[in-house]
């Protein structure tokens, strides 16, 4: 009978024990996750900031071109015919 109790308290520690590795992996790992979310965001803001300077980069681009910049001449004209089709598109959408 004394073994029982020896076999059946020797199970409830290690219970014990993996409850609390249990409760500490998942503290752990709420923190991961935390930190992963914070982690996402910064890198959605960062994105957002790279796309922003990008598309200043590209107006700029195209001003200078447009001023009289020889190195991008050509590209303002493809720009402008590219609008110029996107508006005569509006135009036949709207005349419909």
């Amino acid at each position: 009978m004394g073994e029982l109790i020896q076999i059946v308290d020797s199970l409830e520690n290690k219970i014990s024990k993996l409850l609390h590795r249990l409760e500490v992996l998942q503290k752990a790992n709420q923190n991961l996750e935390n930190e992963l979310m914070t982690f996402k965001s910064n890198k959605e803001n960062a994105d957002k900031t790279v796309s922003e300077w990008e598309e200043k980069y590209k107006s700029l681009k195209l001003a200078n071109s447009m001023l009289g910049s020889n190195t991008n001449k050509t590209e303002a004209k493809l720009k402008i015919n590219t609008l110029i089709r996107d508006l005569d598109y509006c135009i036949a959408q709207l005349a419909e």
